[in-house]
């Protein structure tokens, strides 16, 4: 198996491309801690260690860095969209967007950090997989304002850290779906004024004429996690339909 015994972490592991992850990466052989700021969503994990984190709490992002101990993977899957253009943006969904999408990341990483530079010293890699989106640096849309500049943050923080740590062994790769259904898609189209539009909508811009499942996803972050990319670091890597072709 690609991932035996390798140690990983991933944060909103309660459902969606987190849990799929969570789930692909223990199949593989590695030891998975799932986390999820909902507790009852990490039921079902069978021989997955567990834990509640909200990863915008300093202090429980360190309790948990301790409970884990030196890692050789991390997903930071944790994330939040805001719908809305520039106008729209108020200043507390401004703010809520980076301490969750950007802030947090960045302070996962900053924690176990010391424990993955230990790991790499051991193994010669270890590395490090960032939730970004394919609205970012890479493309604008519509109504994303405050998601795609924190996205952006996310490649631009991926990036640095690849910089920072590649001689020692450290690999850290942004990935960047495109539209993926996902209880969080699922939410929005129901919040939307027209429903079955928005869901056409999101599907039109797909050019292979479809949403994205977790499972287009996941392989792409078992792949990151493994040896096999221990070659590729520092890149945004899109999985996303051909949207931006």
């Amino acid at each position: 198996m690609r991932l035996k015994d390798k140690a990983i972490l991933v944060t909103a592991a309660g459902q969606g491309i987190g849990r799929a992850s969570a789930l692909a990466l223990a199949a593989e052989g590695a030891k998975v801690t799932a986390t999820d700021i909902n507790g009852d969503l990490l039921s079902g994990l069978d021989g997955i260690e567990t834990a509640v984190l909200d990863v915008t709490d300093p202090n429980a992002v360190k309790a948990i860095a301790a409970q884990v101990g030196p890692l050789d993977g991390l997903f930071n899957c944790a994330g939040v969209v805001h719908n809305g253009s520039l106008l729209d943006i108020e200043d507390k969904d401004w703010d809520f967007a980076f301490s969750l999408n950007v802030t947090a990341m960045m302070r996962i990483c900053r924690e176990v950090m010391p424990g993955m530079l230990e790991r790499a010293q051991e193994t010669g890699t270890a590395s490090i997989v960032n939730m970004a989106s394919m609205a970012s640096s890479i493309k604008g849309f519509p109504n994303r304002t405050a998601y795609g500049a924190s996205k952006a943050a996310v490649i631009g923080l991926s990036k640095a850290i690849a910089a920072d740590y590649v001689k020692q062994g450290i690999r850290c790769n942004a990935l960047c779906p495109g539209t993926v259904d996902t209880p969080s898609l699922r939410s929005r189209i129901a919040s939307a004024a027209d429903p079955v539009q928005a869901e056409r909508d999101f599907i039109a811009r797909q050019p292979m004429g479809r949403l994205a499942t977790v499972d287009d996803i996941v392989p792409m972050v078992v792949y990151l996690l493994s040896d096999e990319s221990r070659f590729v670091s520092g890149q945004a890597m899109l999985v996303d339909g051909g949207v931006t072709i």
